[in-house]
């Protein structure tokens, strides 16, 4: 059985799915699973064993770009109809992935029709449609209970897991014995903590390991955010310098005694190498991304309950409210052994 899943999203959303696929396989191993996903995601994917085909849709573009991006989806829509899928899953939430998955030729097509943003005029393009409402879900528990509608997947969602064989060592020459990972930047402004307050977390996280590996992507405020970090800790740290890709990365995480960060794709990468996690969350609603299934703590403002403050006030102004000391004692908890695996109140640390 040849099978599709569409999600064109971000880098981090890509990773969330496997845990699904990896369901699928377990309870049909003779499947041969498709993925589509959005150009520039797909090497997150790496990790992911259960992964037959990669494709990649153009990311899209304005003006003169648009009817060249055009071609290359009337092409790939044409590759997909040909390889003749089972069933097929939408799970971006959006109307290019409707279209492609509408359009891909499968014998079953699946999205959630009870999404919010679902309008009414795309239901009869789904035959196996997911009706199920998920808001307040995570993510990834969304993905898993849109296809267990239609398969019979366990009870038990399996966790993120980035495949060791899939990984390549970072700066092999260089012996970095025991250290943490800092990954501080992000291109969402909203989900940025200040720079001083890295400083001193960081500080005090040296304190308490010997060294700090600055990640960040290749985006050059990024790389220029870690220099200036790595000048405030000094010898003990050392930067990425954007040049990393995610098997190299997942190397990393693997072998880290602890991850502090936002909530970016290299979150989500630490938790499937089931690096112990500390994460800050005030530009983005951490029951939807929380880090999944590993030893952690989600740092967050004191007042981010309701809905009007979630939806509203998703600023980097809801970063600031968060004080060091708390970032600081969630070090401590996570490098002592503690920390939840589950999302749960006794799992966060509220910055009152």
């Amino acid at each position: 059985m040849r099978l599709l899943f569409v999600k064109l999203r971000h880098i981090g959303d890509a990773l969330l799915m496997t845990p699904t696929l990896a369901a699928v396989k377990q309870i049909m191993p003779r499947s041969e699973i498709w993925v589509l996903v959005r150009r520039g995601t797909e090497g997150i994917l790496a990790g992911c064993p259960h992964i037959d085909q990669v494709r990649t849709a153009m990311i899209p573009e304005h003006g003169a770009a648009r009817e060249a991006h055009r071609g290359a989806d009337r092409k790939l829509l044409g590759e997909l109809r040909a390889a003749r899928f089972e069933h097929a899953f939408e799970l971006s939430g959006g109307d290019r992935g409707r279209w492609m998955t509408a359009l891909s030729g499968a014998r079953g097509r699946t999205a959630n029709v009870a999404n919010r943003r679902f309008p009414w005029w795309w239901r009869p393009a789904f035959n196996r449609p997911s009706a199920s409402r998920r808001y307040g879900w995570h993510e990834l528990q969304r993905d898993f209970l849109t296809v267990g509608d239609v398969f019979p997947l366990p009870a038990e969602i399996p966790p993120l897991r980035f495949d060791p064989a899939a990984m390549r060592p970072w700066n092999p020459a260089r012996d970095l014995g025991e250290f943490a990972v800092i990954h501080a930047g992000t291109r969402w402004a909203r989900k940025s903590w200040p720079e001083e307050r890295w400083i001193e977390a960081g500080r005090a996280l040296l304190g308490r390991v010997p060294r700090i590996v600055l990640s960040c992507g290749p985006d050059p405020q990024e790389r220029a955010l870690n220099q200036r970090l790595c000048a405030a800790f000094g010898a003990q740290a050392i930067s990425t310098d954007g040049q990393t890709d995610w098997t190299q990365l997942a190397w990393l995480l693997s072998r880290a005694t602890l991850f502090a960060g936002v909530d970016t794709a290299a979150m989500h990468l630490a938790a499937a190498c089931n690096c112990p996690t500390v994460a800050l969350f005030g530009g983005s609603k951490y029951f939807e991304w929380y880090p999944w299934r590993v030893r952690s703590r989600v740092v967050r403002p004191q007042d981010w309950i309701g809905e009007e403050r979630a939806n509203g006030m998703l600023d980097s102004a809801l970063m600031r409210e968060i004080p060091v000391d708390k970032v600081i004692a969630a070090f401590d908890e996570v490098l002592a052994g503690g920390g939840s695996v589950r999302p749960s109140q006794s799992a966060l640390v509220l910055a009152t």
